[in-house]
């Protein structure tokens, strides 16, 4: 599969090294690159642009806004030197989020995670992939994760801090944020809060006895205000 790409970024230097990057990647066609927002806005819709490499700060019209415009077949690879847009970009289904500077290693890892999704999807009905967000950005250790939803277990809450436990991982990944910001940005039909120190993955249940939820080897409470809720969900 070829995905056909665009560049969006007005530094001279990063649009150079972008286009690089695209060409050293075989499975990536450059089919535009744009040092300001405004005319790849009014030529995206009239073309078939799969993958955008898009900056955030920028005159006249910010990379996020104009993420906010473009139709769903097109897939947003963020680039830029600020970190505290990665929320938003979780918010308009961003694939990947890439700090500057990042390595070659680093592009590459993100364009294939866009050559997955999109091998993923293509068999599969447009209704199915419209709106679909794949994951979220979260703060670790200094570095941007992007952990995909389907990974994710279950959230552990411990005041200011959150425990994600993946299926990956054999520990947590541990961010600086509360789990009711957390909760908020999580999809409702994939996520559940069950008790004021837990979020679940629903897919991820094993059984339920009681008052408590099996979730492989670990029992998660089902808190008192959450029962009633839970009951309904399971119960269909």
């Amino acid at each position: 599969m070829i995905l056909n790409c665009w560049i969006v970024d007005d530094e001279p230097l990063a649009l150079s090294l972008l286009e690089s990057y695209v060409q050293k990647t075989s499975f990536l066609r450059l089919t535009g690159k744009y040092s300001n927002a405004l005319p790849a806005m009014k030529q995206i819709a009239e073309e078939k642009v799969d993958l955008l490499f898009l900056d955030i700060q920028m005159p006249e019209i910010n990379g996020m806004e104009f993420a906010r415009t473009i139709s769903h077949r097109t897939r947003v690879i963020f680039t830029t030197a600020f970190s505290e847009y990665a929320l938003e970009g979780y918010k308009v289904s961003a694939l990947d989020y890439l700090l500057k500077p990042f390595s070659f290693d680093e592009f590459l890892a993100a364009a294939r995670k866009a050559l997955e999704w999109f091998e993923m999807t293509a068999s599969r009905p447009v209704a199915e992939t419209v709106h679909e967000n794949i994951g979220i950005f979260v703060k670790s250790e200094y570095r941007l994760l992007h952990v995909l939803y389907e990974d994710i277990i279950y959230i552990e809450g411990l005041k200011d801090y959150v425990k994600i436990y993946t299926e990956n991982e054999p520990k947590p990944i541990l961010s600086l944020m509360s789990l009711k910001l957390l909760e908020e940005e999580l999809p409702a039909d994939r996520f559940m809060r069950v008790h004021r120190s837990y979020i679940i993955h629903k897919n991820k249940i094993s059984s339920v006895n009681k008052n408590r939820i099996a979730i492989g080897k670990k029992q998660i409470p089902i808190g008192e205000t959450y029962r009633k809720q839970f009951k309904a969900i399971i119960e269909g």
